[in-house]
Protein backbone atom coordinates (compact mmCIF):
# COMPACT_ATOMS: atom_id res chain seq x y z
CA UNK A 1 0.00 0.00 0.00
CA UNK A 2 1.52 3.39 -1.07
CA UNK A 3 0.92 6.24 1.37
CA UNK A 4 -0.80 8.75 -0.79
CA UNK A 5 -0.77 11.91 1.63
CA UNK A 6 -3.34 14.38 1.62
CA UNK A 7 -4.33 17.74 3.16
CA UNK A 8 -6.08 17.76 6.63
CA UNK A 9 -8.95 20.02 6.74
CA UNK A 10 -10.39 20.32 11.02
CA UNK A 11 -13.05 21.82 11.70
CA UNK A 12 -14.00 22.45 15.71
CA UNK A 13 -14.01 18.86 16.83
CA UNK A 14 -13.82 17.14 13.09
CA UNK A 15 -11.33 16.84 10.21
CA UNK A 16 -11.72 16.19 6.90
CA UNK A 17 -8.90 15.55 4.20
CA UNK A 18 -9.28 15.54 0.53
CA UNK A 19 -7.08 16.90 -2.20
CA UNK A 20 -4.23 14.39 -2.96
CA UNK A 21 -0.86 15.68 -2.12
CA UNK A 22 2.05 13.34 -2.13
CA UNK A 23 4.58 12.96 0.77
CA UNK A 24 7.05 13.86 -0.26
CA UNK A 25 6.88 15.58 -4.11
CA UNK A 26 4.98 13.83 -6.52
CA UNK A 27 3.72 10.44 -6.66
CA UNK A 28 6.51 8.71 -7.41
CA UNK A 29 8.79 10.01 -4.99
CA UNK A 30 8.22 7.93 -1.74
CA UNK A 31 6.07 4.82 -1.86
CA UNK A 32 6.11 2.96 1.73
CA UNK A 33 4.58 -0.46 1.62
CA UNK A 34 2.54 -1.23 5.01
CA UNK A 35 1.25 -4.97 5.28
CA UNK A 36 0.29 -5.39 8.85
CA UNK A 37 -1.96 -4.29 11.10
CA UNK A 38 0.92 -2.56 13.81
CA UNK A 39 2.59 -0.49 10.54
CA UNK A 40 -1.22 1.15 9.84
CA UNK A 41 -1.77 2.01 13.50
CA UNK A 42 2.09 3.44 13.45
CA UNK A 43 0.64 5.31 10.32
CA UNK A 44 -1.75 6.89 12.02
CA UNK A 45 -0.36 10.67 12.73
CA UNK A 46 1.66 10.71 9.86
CA UNK A 47 -1.02 10.35 7.88
CA UNK A 48 -3.14 13.19 9.54
CA UNK A 49 0.05 14.64 10.73
CA UNK A 50 -1.01 15.10 14.35
CA UNK A 51 -1.51 12.52 17.04
CA UNK A 52 -5.03 11.92 17.29
CA UNK A 53 -7.19 12.19 21.05
CA UNK A 54 -10.57 10.95 21.74
CA UNK A 55 -10.76 10.67 18.30
CA UNK A 56 -12.63 7.93 15.44
CA UNK A 57 -11.17 8.29 11.89
CA UNK A 58 -11.59 6.77 8.77
CA UNK A 59 -8.89 6.58 6.26
CA UNK A 60 -10.21 6.12 2.52
CA UNK A 61 -7.97 3.32 0.39
CA UNK A 62 -8.19 4.09 -3.58
CA UNK A 63 -7.35 1.17 -5.94
CA UNK A 64 -4.88 2.79 -8.62
CA UNK A 65 -3.42 0.48 -11.24
CA UNK A 66 -3.43 -2.41 -9.00
CA UNK A 67 -2.00 -0.24 -6.27
CA UNK A 68 -3.67 0.66 -3.21
CA UNK A 69 -3.13 4.21 -2.44
CA UNK A 70 -4.16 6.19 0.71
CA UNK A 71 -6.63 9.40 0.25
CA UNK A 72 -8.73 11.39 2.12
CA UNK A 73 -8.94 11.10 5.89
CA UNK A 74 -12.22 12.31 8.13
CA UNK A 75 -11.57 12.85 11.93
CA UNK A 76 -14.34 13.62 14.82
CA UNK A 77 -14.56 13.54 18.17
CA UNK A 78 -15.58 10.52 20.17
CA UNK A 79 -19.03 11.72 21.30
CA UNK A 80 -19.06 11.09 25.34
CA UNK A 81 -22.44 9.58 25.29
CA UNK A 82 -23.02 6.10 23.55
CA UNK A 83 -26.32 6.89 22.36
CA UNK A 84 -24.59 9.65 20.01
CA UNK A 85 -22.23 7.15 18.27
CA UNK A 86 -24.24 5.96 15.50
CA UNK A 87 -25.02 9.31 14.11
CA UNK A 88 -21.57 10.12 14.47
CA UNK A 89 -20.25 7.66 12.72
CA UNK A 90 -22.72 7.51 9.65
CA UNK A 91 -21.50 11.70 9.99
CA UNK A 92 -17.67 10.90 9.46
CA UNK A 93 -18.28 8.25 6.51
CA UNK A 94 -20.70 9.61 4.11
CA UNK A 95 -18.34 13.09 4.85
CA UNK A 96 -15.54 11.35 3.51
CA UNK A 97 -17.52 9.28 0.79
CA UNK A 98 -19.22 12.29 -0.41
CA UNK A 99 -16.23 14.33 -0.32
CA UNK A 100 -13.99 12.05 -1.87
CA UNK A 101 -16.87 11.47 -4.55
CA UNK A 102 -17.35 15.19 -5.15
CA UNK A 103 -13.30 15.10 -6.17
CA UNK A 104 -13.68 12.23 -8.61
CA UNK A 105 -12.71 9.29 -6.55
CA UNK A 106 -15.00 7.57 -5.11
CA UNK A 107 -13.11 5.08 -2.12
CA UNK A 108 -12.68 1.52 -2.52
CA UNK A 109 -12.00 0.49 0.92
CA UNK A 110 -11.70 1.94 4.69
CA UNK A 111 -9.28 1.68 6.81
CA UNK A 112 -11.04 2.63 10.75
CA UNK A 113 -9.07 4.04 13.82
CA UNK A 114 -10.49 4.82 17.18
CA UNK A 115 -8.27 6.18 19.46
CA UNK A 116 -9.00 7.23 23.31
CA UNK A 117 -6.63 7.08 26.81
CA UNK A 118 -8.27 5.65 29.18
CA UNK A 119 -10.26 7.21 32.35
CA UNK A 120 -9.27 6.53 35.57
CA UNK A 121 -9.29 2.80 36.90
CA UNK A 122 -9.40 1.88 32.96
CA UNK A 123 -6.63 0.21 31.09
CA UNK A 124 -6.28 0.22 27.24
CA UNK A 125 -8.07 -3.14 27.02
CA UNK A 126 -10.80 -1.93 28.95
CA UNK A 127 -10.99 1.29 26.33
CA UNK A 128 -10.47 -1.30 23.57
CA UNK A 129 -13.83 -3.16 25.03
CA UNK A 130 -15.72 -0.47 25.40
CA UNK A 131 -14.86 1.04 21.83
CA UNK A 132 -15.57 -2.21 19.90
CA UNK A 133 -19.24 -0.98 19.76
CA UNK A 134 -18.00 2.36 17.88
CA UNK A 135 -15.72 0.52 15.84
CA UNK A 136 -18.34 -2.13 14.57
CA UNK A 137 -20.71 1.40 13.91
CA UNK A 138 -18.21 2.64 11.67
CA UNK A 139 -17.67 -0.70 9.64
CA UNK A 140 -21.51 -0.35 9.66
CA UNK A 141 -22.15 2.75 8.20
CA UNK A 142 -19.11 2.13 5.49
CA UNK A 143 -20.94 -0.99 4.61
CA UNK A 144 -23.79 0.51 3.80
CA UNK A 145 -22.20 3.10 1.57
CA UNK A 146 -20.81 -0.07 -0.43
CA UNK A 147 -16.66 0.79 0.98
CA UNK A 148 -15.69 -1.93 3.26
CA UNK A 149 -13.83 -2.00 6.50
CA UNK A 150 -10.52 -3.56 5.68
CA UNK A 151 -9.34 -3.48 9.08
CA UNK A 152 -10.00 -1.61 12.33
CA UNK A 153 -8.07 -0.64 15.53
CA UNK A 154 -7.61 1.00 18.71
CA UNK A 155 -5.18 2.62 19.90
CA UNK A 156 -4.92 3.32 23.63
CA UNK A 157 -2.15 4.06 26.08
CA UNK A 158 0.49 3.02 23.89
CA UNK A 159 -0.70 0.02 22.48
CA UNK A 160 -3.02 -0.50 20.01
CA UNK A 161 -5.72 -3.68 19.05
CA UNK A 162 -7.06 -5.32 16.08
CA UNK A 163 -10.44 -5.49 15.92
CA UNK A 164 -10.56 -7.47 12.64
CA UNK A 165 -7.16 -9.95 12.94
CA UNK A 166 -7.73 -13.00 15.08
CA UNK A 167 -4.13 -13.83 15.10
CA UNK A 168 -2.87 -13.40 18.69
CA UNK A 169 0.80 -13.98 17.23
CA UNK A 170 0.70 -9.96 15.82
CA UNK A 171 -2.72 -8.90 17.44
CA UNK A 172 -2.73 -10.60 20.80
CA UNK A 173 -5.39 -9.64 23.19
CA UNK A 174 -3.58 -7.49 25.82
CA UNK A 175 -2.46 -5.43 22.58
CA UNK A 176 0.44 -4.95 21.02
CA UNK A 177 2.72 -1.66 21.60
CA UNK A 178 3.25 0.80 19.46
CA UNK A 179 6.90 1.51 17.56
CA UNK A 180 8.44 4.17 19.02
CA UNK A 181 7.74 7.42 17.79
CA UNK A 182 10.06 8.32 14.73
CA UNK A 183 11.36 4.46 14.14
CA UNK A 184 9.13 3.33 11.97
CA UNK A 185 9.61 2.88 7.54
CA UNK A 186 6.66 5.85 7.31
CA UNK A 187 8.70 8.18 10.08
CA UNK A 188 12.16 7.67 8.52
CA UNK A 189 10.51 8.31 4.69
CA UNK A 190 8.62 11.46 5.97
CA UNK A 191 11.46 12.25 8.17
CA UNK A 192 13.84 12.73 4.57
CA UNK A 193 11.01 14.75 2.88
CA UNK A 194 10.97 17.20 5.40
CA UNK A 195 7.89 16.46 6.99
CA UNK A 196 7.06 16.74 11.04
CA UNK A 197 4.27 14.80 12.96
CA UNK A 198 3.11 18.00 15.37
CA UNK A 199 2.32 16.64 18.86
CA UNK A 200 -1.60 16.75 19.34
CA UNK A 201 -4.00 19.25 18.46
CA UNK A 202 -4.57 20.11 22.20
CA UNK A 203 -1.22 21.09 22.10
CA UNK A 204 -1.53 22.88 19.04
CA UNK A 205 -4.15 25.13 20.56
CA UNK A 206 -2.93 25.86 23.14
CA UNK A 207 -0.65 28.45 21.35
CA UNK A 208 -3.59 30.19 20.27
CA UNK A 209 -6.20 30.24 23.32
CA UNK A 210 -6.42 33.30 25.92
CA UNK A 211 -4.74 33.44 28.54
CA UNK A 212 -5.58 31.64 32.11
CA UNK A 213 -3.16 33.52 34.45
CA UNK A 214 -2.80 35.96 37.12
CA UNK A 215 -1.90 38.59 34.25
CA UNK A 216 -5.96 38.59 32.99
CA UNK A 217 -6.89 41.40 35.16
CA UNK A 218 -4.29 43.64 33.58
CA UNK A 219 -4.61 42.84 30.06
CA UNK A 220 -8.71 43.17 30.46
CA UNK A 221 -7.97 46.63 32.01
CA UNK A 222 -5.67 47.57 29.27
CA UNK A 223 -8.07 46.47 26.23
CA UNK A 224 -11.13 48.39 28.61
CA UNK A 225 -8.70 51.43 28.10
CA UNK A 226 -7.98 51.46 24.35
CA UNK A 227 -12.04 50.25 24.21
CA UNK A 228 -12.52 53.82 25.43
CA UNK A 229 -9.93 55.92 22.99
CA UNK A 230 -9.91 53.60 19.80
CA UNK A 231 -13.48 52.56 19.03
CA UNK A 232 -14.68 56.26 18.77
CA UNK A 233 -11.96 56.91 16.38
CA UNK A 234 -12.67 54.15 14.62
CA UNK A 235 -16.27 54.91 13.97
CA UNK A 236 -15.57 58.12 12.91
CA UNK A 237 -14.84 58.78 9.40
CA UNK A 238 -12.46 61.47 9.94
CA UNK A 239 -9.91 59.88 12.71
CA UNK A 240 -10.92 56.11 11.00
CA UNK A 241 -7.30 56.62 8.72
CA UNK A 242 -5.22 57.72 11.52
CA UNK A 243 -5.63 54.53 13.42
CA UNK A 244 -4.87 52.45 11.07
CA UNK A 245 -1.91 54.19 10.37
CA UNK A 246 -1.02 54.43 14.07
CA UNK A 247 -2.10 50.50 14.30
CA UNK A 248 0.00 49.16 11.24
CA UNK A 249 2.74 50.98 12.48
CA UNK A 250 2.81 49.28 16.02
CA UNK A 251 2.29 46.26 14.08
CA UNK A 252 5.69 46.87 11.91
CA UNK A 253 7.75 47.52 14.95
CA UNK A 254 6.50 44.78 16.89
CA UNK A 255 7.22 42.42 13.84
CA UNK A 256 11.16 43.81 13.85
CA UNK A 257 11.45 43.33 17.62
CA UNK A 258 10.12 39.53 17.14
CA UNK A 259 12.51 38.95 14.42
CA UNK A 260 15.91 40.43 16.40
CA UNK A 261 14.70 38.36 19.78
CA UNK A 262 17.18 35.62 20.57
CA UNK A 263 15.79 32.19 19.34
CA UNK A 264 14.89 29.85 22.45
CA UNK A 265 14.49 26.07 22.13
CA UNK A 266 11.02 24.67 22.78
CA UNK A 267 7.60 25.76 21.48
CA UNK A 268 6.56 26.60 24.97
CA UNK A 269 9.75 28.55 25.73
CA UNK A 270 9.55 30.63 22.44
CA UNK A 271 5.66 31.52 23.21
CA UNK A 272 6.56 32.68 26.65
CA UNK A 273 9.44 34.74 25.37
CA UNK A 274 6.90 36.22 22.46
CA UNK A 275 4.23 37.23 25.44
CA UNK A 276 7.37 38.81 27.20
CA UNK A 277 8.14 41.09 23.92
CA UNK A 278 4.57 42.40 23.99
CA UNK A 279 3.25 44.77 27.08
CA UNK A 280 -0.53 45.07 28.05
CA UNK A 281 -1.09 48.22 26.18
CA UNK A 282 0.54 47.30 22.64
CA UNK A 283 -1.44 44.27 22.85
CA UNK A 284 -4.70 46.11 23.49
CA UNK A 285 -4.15 48.93 20.78
CA UNK A 286 -3.37 45.92 18.22
CA UNK A 287 -6.29 43.64 19.17
CA UNK A 288 -8.29 46.83 18.86
CA UNK A 289 -7.10 48.19 15.79
CA UNK A 290 -7.33 44.90 14.05
CA UNK A 291 -10.87 44.86 14.34
CA UNK A 292 -11.13 47.30 11.72
CA UNK A 293 -11.39 45.00 8.44
CA UNK A 294 -9.62 47.59 6.05
CA UNK A 295 -6.55 47.70 8.69
CA UNK A 296 -7.21 44.03 8.82
CA UNK A 297 -6.82 43.60 5.22
CA UNK A 298 -3.98 45.87 4.86
CA UNK A 299 -1.98 43.52 7.73
CA UNK A 300 -2.91 40.36 5.96
CA UNK A 301 -0.27 41.39 2.96
CA UNK A 302 2.58 40.43 5.87
CA UNK A 303 2.17 36.46 4.73
CA UNK A 304 5.28 35.70 2.90
CA UNK A 305 9.25 36.44 2.86
CA UNK A 306 11.28 37.68 5.65
CA UNK A 307 8.07 39.17 7.55
CA UNK A 308 5.80 35.74 7.51
CA UNK A 309 8.24 34.04 10.62
CA UNK A 310 7.46 37.08 13.13
CA UNK A 311 4.29 38.12 12.38
CA UNK A 312 2.93 34.69 12.63
CA UNK A 313 4.44 34.90 16.01
CA UNK A 314 3.25 38.46 16.79
CA UNK A 315 -0.95 37.19 15.75
CA UNK A 316 -0.62 34.05 18.23
CA UNK A 317 0.59 36.74 20.88
CA UNK A 318 -2.52 38.62 20.10
CA UNK A 319 -4.76 35.59 19.58
CA UNK A 320 -3.91 34.61 23.59
CA UNK A 321 -4.13 37.81 24.86
CA UNK A 322 -8.12 38.35 24.15
CA UNK A 323 -8.97 37.31 27.76
CA UNK A 324 -11.92 37.60 29.34
CA UNK A 325 -14.92 39.19 28.00
CA UNK A 326 -12.98 39.90 24.77
CA UNK A 327 -12.70 36.42 23.94
CA UNK A 328 -14.51 37.31 20.55
CA UNK A 329 -11.90 39.94 19.39
CA UNK A 330 -9.46 36.47 18.61
CA UNK A 331 -11.67 36.25 15.32
CA UNK A 332 -9.04 39.23 13.94
CA UNK A 333 -5.53 37.88 14.86
CA UNK A 334 -6.77 34.07 14.91
CA UNK A 335 -7.83 34.38 10.83
CA UNK A 336 -4.57 36.82 10.53
CA UNK A 337 -2.37 33.95 12.19
CA UNK A 338 -4.36 31.04 10.10
CA UNK A 339 -3.96 32.79 6.55
CA UNK A 340 0.03 33.29 7.51
CA UNK A 341 0.25 29.58 8.14
CA UNK A 342 -1.94 28.60 5.30
CA UNK A 343 0.29 30.88 2.89
CA UNK A 344 3.67 29.46 4.28
CA UNK A 345 2.57 26.15 4.05
CA UNK A 346 1.22 25.07 7.03
CA UNK A 347 -2.02 23.67 6.35
CA UNK A 348 -2.56 22.05 9.71
CA UNK A 349 -2.00 25.24 11.95
CA UNK A 350 -3.83 26.97 9.17
CA UNK A 351 -7.13 25.05 9.26
CA UNK A 352 -6.44 25.17 13.54
CA UNK A 353 -6.59 28.85 13.48
CA UNK A 354 -8.92 29.73 11.71
CA UNK A 355 -11.62 26.82 12.93
CA UNK A 356 -10.80 28.60 16.25
CA UNK A 357 -11.68 32.10 14.56
CA UNK A 358 -14.99 30.77 13.96
CA UNK A 359 -15.16 29.72 17.78
CA UNK A 360 -14.81 33.01 18.94
CA UNK A 361 -17.39 34.54 16.49
CA UNK A 362 -19.34 32.13 14.34
CA UNK A 363 -20.25 35.48 11.75
CA UNK A 364 -16.64 36.38 11.15
CA UNK A 365 -16.66 36.17 7.57
CA UNK A 366 -13.24 36.34 6.13
CA UNK A 367 -12.20 33.09 8.35
CA UNK A 368 -15.08 31.12 7.20
CA UNK A 369 -14.51 31.57 3.38
CA UNK A 370 -10.71 31.02 4.45
CA UNK A 371 -11.29 27.96 6.02
CA UNK A 372 -14.03 26.64 3.28
CA UNK A 373 -11.00 27.23 0.56
CA UNK A 374 -8.64 25.34 2.66
CA UNK A 375 -10.57 22.86 3.30
CA UNK A 376 -11.28 22.72 -0.39
CA UNK A 377 -7.50 22.16 -1.17
CA UNK A 378 -7.42 25.45 -2.94
CA UNK A 379 -4.11 27.14 -4.04
CA UNK A 380 -3.50 30.48 -1.42
CA UNK A 381 -1.78 31.99 -4.79
CA UNK A 382 -4.24 33.98 -5.78
CA UNK A 383 -5.23 35.60 -2.81
CA UNK A 384 -1.00 36.04 -2.22
CA UNK A 385 -1.36 37.69 -5.64
CA UNK A 386 -3.90 40.00 -5.16
CA UNK A 387 -2.26 41.18 -1.72
CA UNK A 388 1.05 41.31 -3.43
CA UNK A 389 -0.58 43.48 -5.52
CA UNK A 390 -2.20 46.30 -3.29
CA UNK A 391 1.44 46.25 -1.44
CA UNK A 392 3.15 47.14 -4.39
CA UNK A 393 0.80 49.87 -5.21
CA UNK A 394 0.79 51.32 -1.34
CA UNK A 395 4.11 50.52 -0.07
CA UNK A 396 5.37 48.30 2.64
CA UNK A 397 2.48 49.04 4.88
CA UNK A 398 -0.63 48.77 2.43
CA UNK A 399 -2.43 51.77 1.33
CA UNK A 400 -6.11 52.67 2.44
CA UNK A 401 -7.67 50.78 -0.27
CA UNK A 402 -9.61 47.47 0.47
CA UNK A 403 -7.82 44.40 -0.63
CA UNK A 404 -11.60 43.67 -1.76
CA UNK A 405 -11.37 46.56 -4.40
CA UNK A 406 -9.48 43.84 -6.84
CA UNK A 407 -12.69 41.42 -7.02
CA UNK A 408 -16.35 41.83 -7.06
CA UNK A 409 -17.87 43.40 -4.32
CA UNK A 410 -21.16 41.81 -4.71
CA UNK A 411 -21.48 38.64 -6.16
CA UNK A 412 -24.68 39.44 -8.23
CA UNK A 413 -22.24 41.75 -10.24
CA UNK A 414 -23.64 44.88 -8.52
CA UNK A 415 -21.00 47.03 -6.44
CA UNK A 416 -22.82 48.27 -3.34
CA UNK A 417 -20.54 51.73 -2.51
CA UNK A 418 -22.58 51.46 0.60
CA UNK A 419 -20.28 48.94 1.93
CA UNK A 420 -17.00 50.61 1.67
CA UNK A 421 -15.55 51.88 5.27
CA UNK A 422 -16.09 54.79 5.83
CA UNK A 423 -18.57 55.44 3.07
CA UNK A 424 -20.94 57.06 6.05
CA UNK A 425 -23.83 55.11 4.95
CA UNK A 426 -25.22 52.20 6.62
CA UNK A 427 -25.28 48.73 4.37
CA UNK A 428 -28.95 47.60 4.30
CA UNK A 429 -29.87 43.77 4.53
CA UNK A 430 -31.32 41.56 2.29
CA UNK A 431 -34.90 42.95 3.00
CA UNK A 432 -33.96 46.53 2.66
CA UNK A 433 -33.90 47.37 6.08
CA UNK A 434 -30.49 48.88 7.47
CA UNK A 435 -27.86 46.33 9.41
CA UNK A 436 -28.22 47.59 13.15
CA UNK A 437 -24.51 46.27 13.37
CA UNK A 438 -22.99 49.38 10.75
CA UNK A 439 -22.25 52.76 12.22
CA UNK A 440 -25.42 55.16 11.63
CA UNK A 441 -24.14 57.97 8.63
CA UNK A 442 -22.78 60.54 12.21
CA UNK A 443 -20.42 57.79 13.10
CA UNK A 444 -22.44 56.77 16.07
CA UNK A 445 -23.62 52.94 16.91
CA UNK A 446 -26.90 51.94 17.81
CA UNK A 447 -27.24 51.88 21.53
CA UNK A 448 -27.46 48.09 21.97
CA UNK A 449 -24.64 48.07 20.14
CA UNK A 450 -22.20 48.39 23.18
CA UNK A 451 -19.10 50.12 23.06
CA UNK A 452 -16.14 47.98 23.21
CA UNK A 453 -16.77 45.16 24.98
CA UNK A 454 -18.44 41.60 24.53
CA UNK A 455 -19.99 41.12 20.44
CA UNK A 456 -19.48 44.92 19.73
CA UNK A 457 -16.51 45.68 17.21
CA UNK A 458 -15.34 48.93 15.68
CA UNK A 459 -16.55 48.93 12.26
CA UNK A 460 -18.58 45.03 12.16
CA UNK A 461 -15.57 43.89 10.44
CA UNK A 462 -16.48 39.98 9.31
CA UNK A 463 -19.62 40.87 8.54
CA UNK A 464 -18.35 42.57 5.00
CA UNK A 465 -15.60 40.41 3.87
CA UNK A 466 -16.64 38.44 1.26
CA UNK A 467 -15.37 41.00 -1.50
CA UNK A 468 -11.92 40.44 -0.67
CA UNK A 469 -11.84 37.00 -1.38
CA UNK A 470 -14.62 35.06 -3.31
CA UNK A 471 -13.39 35.46 -6.89
CA UNK A 472 -10.08 33.79 -5.64
CA UNK A 473 -11.42 31.39 -3.74
CA UNK A 474 -14.65 30.09 -5.71
CA UNK A 475 -17.03 29.99 -3.08
CA UNK A 476 -20.70 30.00 -3.09
CA UNK A 477 -22.20 33.62 -4.07
CA UNK A 478 -24.72 32.94 -1.43
CA UNK A 479 -22.20 34.08 1.07
CA UNK A 480 -19.54 31.20 1.13
CA UNK A 481 -21.38 28.53 2.84
CA UNK A 482 -20.65 26.04 0.55
CA UNK A 483 -20.39 22.41 1.97
CA UNK A 484 -20.04 20.58 5.25
CA UNK A 485 -16.27 21.57 5.84
CA UNK A 486 -17.11 25.30 5.75
CA UNK A 487 -18.98 24.70 9.07
CA UNK A 488 -17.26 23.26 12.58
CA UNK A 489 -18.37 20.25 13.59
CA UNK A 490 -20.58 20.80 17.14
CA UNK A 491 -21.42 17.47 17.62
CA UNK A 492 -19.78 14.88 19.70
CA UNK A 493 -16.87 15.38 22.05
CA UNK A 494 -12.83 15.85 21.27
CA UNK A 495 -9.53 17.64 22.74
CA UNK A 496 -10.98 20.67 21.16
CA UNK A 497 -14.41 21.14 23.87
CA UNK A 498 -13.66 24.33 25.55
Amino acid sequence: MTNHSETTGPSENGDFTDGPQPVGGSAHDTQITLRTPAELADALPYLLGYRPEDSMVLVALHDRGGRGRFGGRARLGIPAHPDDWESAARQLAQGLTTGSERRGSRPERMVAYVCQEPSPGETGRDVMRRLAPLAQLLRTECGRLDVPVIEALCVSQGRFWSYCCPADECCPPDGAPMGLPGTSVLAAAATYAGIQVRGTLRELRARLQPWESGAVPEQEAALDRAGMSLVPRILHDDSRAKVAEETLALAEELTKRYASAIPVSGIHQADLRDDALLCHDEAALLILGLQDRTTRDRAAAWMEGDKAAPVLRLWRALARRCVGSYHEHAAAPLTLAGWVAWSTGDDLEAREALAMALGADPDYLFARLLHHACNEGLDPESIRRCLRGERTENGPAGGARDVGATAPADPRGAHDPSAAPGSGRRRARPDGRPDPRRPRADGTRPASAGAGRGRTRPGSPGHDDGARVRAAEKTDPRGGRTGREDTPVRKGHSESDR
